[in-house]
């Protein structure tokens, strides 16, 4: 069976798509050196002849195996996970990031994560404002924008290996509309 290309609309769903996909279990992944040889391997080359051509082949890509990323933790130690559900936990610092644009609020969210790690904090809490309601049309599926991106805002973020959890903020801290980053210790 013959494969289809992907068009640009279906290549840009689906690489949305693949960006929230998360491993079960994260392991290292391969990650394949670049094809162009450097010149002292081109020297080294050994040259194929045939057919009136001459060209030089190179060497097969060598695997080079990237150390796994440090993700979020799914669950925390059962103190964490007593304080968070009991809403005594007790953020060190927050940030609101109600009524900025994306951009703004991407940029807020990532000097707020560099000033809490040389803060020392433990505790973030993000207040990005509740999800949709509903999948309404118009300036109803505007709503929950901030919420929506953060997920991916956190996972790219220059500061991802020093995150050690996000966890939804107590009712009490905001509930649907907040979040608990939970920062890992300096080592």
């Amino acid at each position: 069976m013959a494969r289809r290309r992907l068009s640009n609309d279906e290549q840009a769903l689906w690489t949305a798509l693949a960006r929230t996909v998360r491993p079960l279990r994260p392991t290292a992944r391969a990650v394949i050196a670049p094809a162009t040889p450097s010149m002292e391997e081109l020297i080294d080359l050994p040259v194929v002849k045939g057919s009136g051509k001459t060209r030089l082949t190179p060497p097969p890509s060598r695997m080079i195996v990237a150390p796994p990323a440090r993700t979020p933790a799914a669950v925390l130690d059962s103190g964490w996970e007593r304080r968070i559900r009991s809403g005594t936990i007790s953020p060190d610092m927050s940030i609101d990031l109600h009524g900025h644009t994306l951009s703004m609020a991407h940029a807020r969210l990532n000097q707020a994560i560099a000033q809490a790690l040389t803060r020392d904090v433990r505790v973030l809490l993000v207040v990005t404002g509740k999800p949709p309601k509903s999948a309404g049309a118009g300036a109803a599926s505007r709503r929950g924008a901030i919420r929506g991106e953060i997920g991916h805002w956190l996972e790219t973020s220059p500061y991802a290996d020093r995150i050690a959890s996000v966890r939804i903020a107590h009712p009490r801290h905001g509930g649907d509309g907040a979040i608990y980053l939970i920062l890992r210790r300096k080592k």
